[in-house]
């Protein structure tokens, strides 16, 4: 169950939202002092988009289901490890708060939540993402924190000054709202791909390719709000089955455009293993202060 003190906020008055868990026959709920109230999905997560929702297109129920194989079976767990050893350190003692902006299937913060434990740091945490198929996912694996159907690009539902780490993998970015929500102390890790990666599946599967100068526009971006700690690269040589490399192929981006038979179609005749190497950076940034030149 989440934590009853969670730094949410109402997307309709910005009031702090309290969890209150379920009461037959209600679900679990979210509700500020204002009357205003958010019932848990039955999969257990939260949808507070009002009004109009969000124009952007989320992640359909088939590539969430493909990500949720290929990462359930530890082909990126390298990466998770990763992440989660550049999160704990920032932990407060007591109180700490992660939000995993884009959490998609919740892998990556399920490997945090449990390094903090390991180590000592237990955290409660906040999931985004704007695909409710990816949150039915993340609920049933991360049902210790809260998970919420929310557009990044609107004002986060998160109260100012609340949180120890804002983790972005391979999800929109919105510089003023991380530093807003992050502790003075806090940090910001972003991943990101670099050139190269799955290089050879996407020049048979079709996949979109690493667009150049990537890490100086994440750079541009950051700098009115972040300056940067240090940056790690993350290699893992993939040896994979050619289902798992479909699923690979249709998880991302592509999976917007092209389906899924049609890429397994374009690996018929790869030999087994497919190998590649998916080669990751992650950008760790702390909030810029007044004093920062």
């Amino acid at each position: 169950m989440p934590s009853a003190d969670l730094p949410l906020l109402c997307p309709v008055c910005s009031h702090p939202l309290e969890y209150l868990a379920a009461e037959a026959p209600r679900q679990p709920r979210l509700a500020c002092r204002n009357g205003h109230s958010f019932d848990a999905a039955r999969q257990g997560y939260f949808n507070l988009l009002v009004g109009k929702g969000t124009p952007f297109e989320p992640d359909t129920a088939a590539m969430v289901a493909a990500r949720f194989t290929f990462l359930g079976d530890g082909h990126y767990r390298p990466l998770a490890q990763a992440l989660a050893n550049a999160v704990v350190p920032y932990l407060s003692d007591e109180g700490a708060a992660v939000l995993d902006s884009g959490t998609g299937t919740g892998h990556y913060l399920r490997e945090i939540l449990d390094a903090a434990v390991a180590g000592g740091r237990a955290a409660s945490a906040i999931g985004l993402d704007i695909s409710k198929f990816a949150l039915r996912r993340a609920a049933r694996l991360n049902p210790d924190a809260v998970n919420m159907v929310w557009d990044i690009w609107q004002p986060l539902p998160v109260a100012s000054n609340s949180v120890d780490a804002v983790t972005v993998v391979f999800a929109p970015r919105n510089p003023a709202e991380f530093a807003r929500v992050l502790r003075p102390t806090g940090v910001l890790v972003v991943v990101a791909p670099r050139t190269g990666h799955l290089a050879a599946i996407a020049a048979v599967a079709g996949m979109l390719g690493i667009e150049e100068g990537k890490d100086e526009r994440l750079a541009e971006a950051m700098y009115g709000h972040f300056e940067p700690v240090n940056t790690f690269d993350v290699d893992i040589p993939l040896e994979l089955t050619r289902a798992a490399a479909a699923d690979l192929a249709f998880m991302g981006p592509a999976g917007h455009h092209l389906d899924r038979d049609e890429i397994a179609a374009r690996l018929e005749d790869s030999p087994e293993p497919v190998k590649a190497d998916a080669k990751f950076r992650l950008f760790v940034f702390r909030p810029r202060t007044q004093e920062t030149p």
